[in-house]
């Protein structure tokens, strides 16, 4: 009896939701995989992009639903590959990146499994970009940390958690990125104060960032949940804390469209 070959997994980070910034080698993978295993976060045009003959197997996680715990989807692309199909796990952002790509990668090498990263563009890079602000700038902050909301057998970003060292984000001259913290907006605001983070520090909510639907929500970092709980943000959305969102007014796309359009009508009168 011949033994079935082994099949490989591509850990493949889809980038933010608009399918121009899918990298060319991500885009060959879900082109040629036999399975799609792919997150919510995953947006529908990058979806239309993969094989069509591919079975699709949607393992999706939002804030309270789960529809399928982490070691299931780290087992299942196991599974997968032990059958011989070449499996494209196809995240959102960036798999290295809060993602939990880590986790996969390690089963997969445990069960000798052949396996290829290939990064995406992470939600902090793409929505510094699509919503003009800068996430280091020599006159406003010098460094740069991502955080995340959500962090394993704890309340997150919460009051009561132990891994948050919330002296050192609190500093100043730094920008602080939240990925998956809107829920953890309250206990964001207090603690970063409380730690001496400036109330009147700026702060921006991306909303969908570089989707159709984005939006951009800015004010300071003593209102920051106010501005959760007002404009109704919802998943995916990503927090900014720092000086450089006072250059969102300057640097804008809606206002360089802005531009545009003025001066195309001053030409034509």
């Amino acid at each position: 009896m011949n033994k079935v070959a082994i099949g490989r997994v591509w850990l493949a980070g889809a980038g933010p939701g608009d399918p121009d910034l899918l990298t060319v080698k991500a885009l060959k993978a879900v082109q040629f995989a036999d399975v799609i295993v792919f997150d919510a976060l995953v947006s529908e045009p990058i979806m239309a992009l993969c094989n069509p003959n591919a079975e699709r197997i949607s393992v999706g996680k939002k804030a309270g639903n789960h529809s399928l715990p982490q070691d299931q989807i780290n087992q299942l692309l196991v599974d997968i590959a032990l059958s011989g199909k070449s499996v494209c796990r196809l995240k959102g952002g960036d798999p290295y990146i809060f993602g939990r790509g880590g986790e996969e990668a390690q089963l997969l090498a445990s069960n000798q499994i052949p396996f290829e990263v290939i990064p995406g563009i992470t939600a902090a890079a793409a929505c510094s970009a699509s919503s003009g602000i800068p996430l280091t700038h020599r006159d406003y902050a010098q460094s740069v940390q991502f955080v995340t909301g959500h962090c394993k057998n704890t309340q997150g970003l919460a009051s009561a958690s132990p891994s948050v060292d919330w002296q050192t984000l609190a500093l100043s001259k730094q920008t602080v990125v939240i990925y998956m913290g809107i829920l953890r907006s309250e206990d964001i605001r207090r603690q970063l104060m409380l730690y001496g983070r400036a109330a009147e520090t700026p702060v921006a909510i991306v909303e969908n960032g570089t989707r159709p639907n984005q939006r951009v929500v800015t004010g300071s970092l003593s209102e920051l949940d106010q501005l959760v709980k007002q404009n109704q943000i919802g998943s995916p959305a990503l927090i900014i804390v720092g000086e450089v969102v006072q250059l969102y007014k300057e640097l804008n796309p809606e206002l360089q469209r802005a531009w545009l359009i003025n001066t195309t009508a001053e030409q034509a009168a």
